[in-house]
């Protein structure tokens, strides 16, 4: 078996070769600031119906709480930038990580690729792969192992290419180099983010689920949605971008290359109307195997319902 430095090189090659932007190792363990934080957010409801993201604390704070004898912590960096922004002009607005097929299938595969890698160059069979499969926190660990810095929007922030990556895990029995540095968070005096955001869901490094667009048209599984945030959706219906589109690290993003994640025909030549007048046959057409099928056809035209009745009410 190769010896640990040149692993870890191995391995980020390989993760490289695969199509993932970055690749960072960390050593598994407890994380004591972060526990601290998410007790905090949720002891203030922070959380809002998202009730699953109380269940199994311990597990989201300790891998080796997910697998017996974890050592190790790969995280990995997918771009998810688009080639081509979908109109804005006339037309409701989806995120950009939904605009292809949904990222869960695209990088587990490419992550079980990695993890067959990996065994065959050491025999370790003991390890996992998730992306948003279990209670990980990606975001702590991709900082730690020094791929960016959790930015005041909470996104994690690369120098590089800004925020719009996707974030997957291989949590590991296997002990590797732990060289990489976490880097410091370099947003500076910037508050771009918090300003931008029109329902005032973000304060420094925390944000507010109860208000923020992307949970309200997403995981808001109710039929209606808080009357105290009429007029400020911005003709967003699935997700939301302003908080990402503004930060000045953005101005690097470059597009992606995967065929996955590029928009179909349908979905670039919707306008309004289109999608006011959105069966639920079209729906299942247009968003197969898309993440925008998480909120559901009638998820969605309550979403779409909501920011009518917010022009109507302006």
């Amino acid at each position: 078996m190769p010896d640990k430095s040149s692993l870890n090189i191995k391995i980020k090659e390989k993760a490289i070769e695969l199509g993932f932007f970055a690749c960072g190792i960390s050593k598994a363990g407890f994380l004591p600031e972060d526990a601290e934080r998410v007790r905090n957010w949720l002891d203030i409801g922070f959380h809002a119906e998202m009730a699953y993201m109380e269940n199994h604390f311990e597990k989201r704070l300790d891998p080796v709480k997910l697998l017996e004898g974890a050592k190790s912590v790969i995280s990995v960096l997918y771009n998810y930038f688009p080639k081509e922004i979908i109109p804005s002009d006339d037309n409701y607005k989806i995120s950009k990580y939904a605009y292809g097929k949904d990222y869960h299938f695209v990088m587990k595969d490419k992550l079980k690729e990695l993890l067959r890698f990996i065994e065959s160059e050491t025999g370790e069979t003991n390890s996992r792969a998730f992306v948003d499969s279990a209670p990980v926190l990606d975001r702590a660990w991709a900082a730690k192992s020094g791929l960016g810095w959790i930015g005041k929007n909470t996104n994690l922030i690369t120098k590089k290419q800004g925020s719009f990556f996707f974030i997957g895990e291989i949590i590991t029995a296997l002990e590797l180099d732990y060289s990489d540095m976490p880097i410091p968070k370099s947003c500076g005096h910037c508050t771009k983010c918090i300003e931008a955001c029109p329902t005032h869901a973000l304060r420094p490094y925390e944000v507010n689920a109860n208000k923020c667009i992307s949970f309200q048209t997403i995981e808001n599984k109710s039929d209606s949605i808080p009357e105290d945030l009429k007029g400020k959706f911005e003709d967003w219906v699935f997700g939301c971008d302003i908080c990402q589109d503004v930060c000045p690290w953005n101005r690097f993003s470059l597009a992606n290359i995967e065929p996955d994640f590029q928009p179909n025909e349908l979905l670039l030549k919707m306008r309004k109307t289109d999608w006011e007048n959105l069966t639920e046959d079209k729906f299942k057409i247009m968003f197969k195997d898309s993440p925008v099928k998480r909120t559901k056809y009638k998820g969605l035209m309550r979403n779409i319902g909501f920011v009518m009745e917010n022009k109507k009410t302006k």
